[in-house]
């Protein structure tokens, strides 16, 4: 019965957002228990608290970006433009254009690149965070990051990575950098 729920829910969100979830039906075949489970722990990505949606998007988009460069690089950008994020701030967080960001997506991508590269550089932008909006956004912001790169990486260990793909944001396709992991020096 279980089997049946979750396969009925993957078919549901693959049909929603155009994207192949094979990876999590080959896990609800070894274990729905595990399916179930991993369901439980990537749910902390939906946690925002205090923090601007495009901010919150920009955390999320940032960290997918280090674990993979395809589909859930668009299923990120598809969910933020579903939720109104503008797609000139989605060209600017995947171009790497913080001049073109609004300066509360610029601080967050920042903090997001200076913490996925163990910068230094992270503790004056958590700083900056928690003054901001406070302690909550700063967990929002970690939970993004952290949920963002759960799923690829869940996925390319059960063998179902893809090879680099084109993003499209507001139906035109972009060029960037994909998955690229930034320098401590790129950051600021």
């Amino acid at each position: 019965m279980i089997r049946w729920v979750l396969r009925r829910w993957v078919t549901k969100f693959e049909r929603e957002f155009n994207y192949d979830a094979r990876y999590m039906r080959d896990m609800i075949e070894a274990s729905p228990r595990a399916a179930w489970l991993f369901a439980r722990a990537t749910a902390i990505g939906q946690f925002r608290r205090d923090l601007p949606v495009e901010a919150w998007f920009a955390a999320g988009i940032t960290a997918v970006r280090a674990e993979d460069c395809g589909p859930c690089t668009q299923l990120a950008v598809t969910m933020a433009e579903r939720a109104g994020v503008s797609p000139a701030v989605l060209r600017a967080v995947l171009t790497d254009d913080a001049g073109a960001m609004p300066p509360d997506v610029a601080l967050v991508w920042k903090f997001t690149r200076a913490t996925l590269a163990h910068d230094a550089a992270a503790d004056e932008y958590r700083e900056a965070i928690v003054k901001r909006w406070g302690e909550r956004a700063l967990v929002s912001v970690a939970f993004a990051m952290t949920a963002a790169r759960l799923y690829p990486t869940v996925k390319y260990a059960l063998g179902h990575g893809k090879a680099c793909m084109r993003i499209v944001v507001d139906g035109r396709p972009i060029t960037f950098d994909h998955g690229r992991v930034p320098a401590p020096a790129d950051v600021a």
